[in-house]
């Protein structure tokens, strides 16, 4: 049993009790003002810590199997646990491809015996695997990539993607670009080097051309969409003119607080896909965050080696490391008043579990699991590189200084990060989906 006592706790009505928390075989067992610490075998004191739901990232890159050098299941969940994300969903763009039951089945085995965290699995779409898209399990939906990939994993035309939408129930997630426009504006801005560039090659026409298309597709089958990393302002302002109930979309933070102006400071360092757009694109996508037209928050993390990132545009990678920030940097959303802490809980963890179907998670409340953390939202704090438990060391948001970091993150009842140090001995389970 864990008793939590004396932490701001939020709780599932928005409101904040200061009080204690108790956990027992993962479960949140009891909240109250003050609980007996009778057959308690872990205290945590939360003197003046807000105690949330543990984040739920709902799109990463962690680069096991086939891309190790990058990132791993391990160095990952040690990422999350560090940025109070205690469940995660990683995406199929591994080698070998995540697009069989085997290879579900290879991830699944891997995170059991390496991950910190919890943590569920895409199955990728290809033109050929239809029958894996409908019995591959468990996994929390299907992947598909519309633009920005090469090889089997890309599913660009409608025609591919038509029989994909039409059979089965499963969510489907798109990474929303159009390929052929891509690759016409390639050309024609072919032997430019400076990374800007990125952002006219990929531009914003390319990212509403998909996802008119998916929203077409998904209204014709009547069929469960999540638009993932939605990146320009013209998206979400074709999302508020009519976004079906059974349609979600999703924000980076990347999206929401860097633009364009970030390729003179970072260079290489701020290409990622879909890229990031004008200054006022950051301002319309924040307007359909609060407005509820986009539904939460994913960090898309995505990270390369700092030699790889070096190779100069544009034989340099896309994406960018997230999960170890995203939270404190809402959080100071938060605190600055563009937002409120209970709305960061909601796009980072509640909305997330709902989307997904994913029980007891995303609440602080009797029967839910325990996977919670204790952030101060007192101190600030810079990001550090040499902090960083991302295998490849490095932030986009390196230097800016951040609240809400979390001190103590918990998964099933179990403290895994505390104050700098990790217990590596605790592992994540895997994530339930319903039907």
């Amino acid at each position: 049993m864990l008793l939590i006592r004396q932490s701001r706790i939020l709780l599932p009505n928005d409101e904040f009790l200061i009080g204690d928390v108790l956990t027992q075989a993962g479960k949140i067992v009891r909240i109250a003002s003050e609980i007996p610490d009778t057959d308690v075998s872990t205290i945590i004191d939360a003197t003046g810590l807000t105690l949330l739901p543990g984040a739920i990232d709902p799109q990463v890159h962690f680069r096991e199997p086939g891309l190790e050098h990058k990132e791993d299941l391990h160095t990952a969940s040690r990422a999350c646990a560090r940025g109070g994300v205690t469940s995660f969903l990683e995406m199929p763009n591994t080698r070998p491809l995540t697009t069989t039951q085997a290879a579900l089945d290879d991830k699944l085995q891997r995170a059991a015996q390496k991950c910190l965290v919890n943590y569920g699995f895409f199955i990728g779409a290809t033109p050929e695997n239809l029958p894996d898209l409908l019995e591959a399990k468990p996994t929390c939906g299907i992947k598909i990539f519309m633009g920005s990939m090469h090889g089997p994993l890309l599913v660009s035309r409608e025609e591919e993607l038509e029989p994909i939408f039409a059979k089965g129930k499963r969510l489907i997630a798109v990474h929303a670009e159009d390929q052929a426009r891509i690759d016409a504006r390639r050309q024609k801005f072919a032997g430019i080097t400076d990374p800007a560039v990125h952002s006219q090659i990929q531009d914003e026409q390319a990212a509403l051309n998909a996802t008119k298309l998916a929203i077409k597709l998904s209204k014709k089958y009547e069929r469960r969409l999540h638009i993932l990393h939605l990146s320009t302002g013209i998206e979400a302002e074709f999302l508020r003119q009519g976004k079906p109930s059974w349609v979600t979309a999703e924000v980076t933070p990347q999206h929401l607080l860097l633009n364009t102006e970030a390729y003179k400071k970072l260079g290489t360092l701020a290409q990622m896909n879909p890229p990031l757009r004008s200054p006022e694109n950051n301002d319309i996508l924040w307007k359909a965050l609060l407005d509820g037209v986009i539904d939460f928050i994913a960090t898309d993390h995505a990270p390369h080696t700092l030699e790889e990132k070096a190779k100069g545009y544009p034989n340099t990678p896309s994406g960018m490391p997230g999960v170890e920030t995203s939270l404190p940097l809402m959080l100071t959303q938060a605190m600055q008043g563009r937002c409120t802490v209970a709305q960061v809980v909601n796009w980072m963890s509640t909305a997330v579990a709902k989307a997904y179907k994913i029980p007891n998670k995303g609440a602080i409340a009797p029967g839910y699991d325990a996977d919670l953390v204790l952030v101060d939202l007192e101190t600030y704090r810079p990001v550090l590189r040499e902090e960083l438990q991302t295998k490849c060391g490095w932030s986009p948001f390196e230097g800016w200084n951040l609240t809400g970091w979390p001190v103590v993150t918990i998964v099933g009842g179990q403290v895994v990060y505390e104050r700098g140090k990790f217990d590596p001995n605790v592992r994540g389970k895997a994530l339930r989906f319903e039907e």
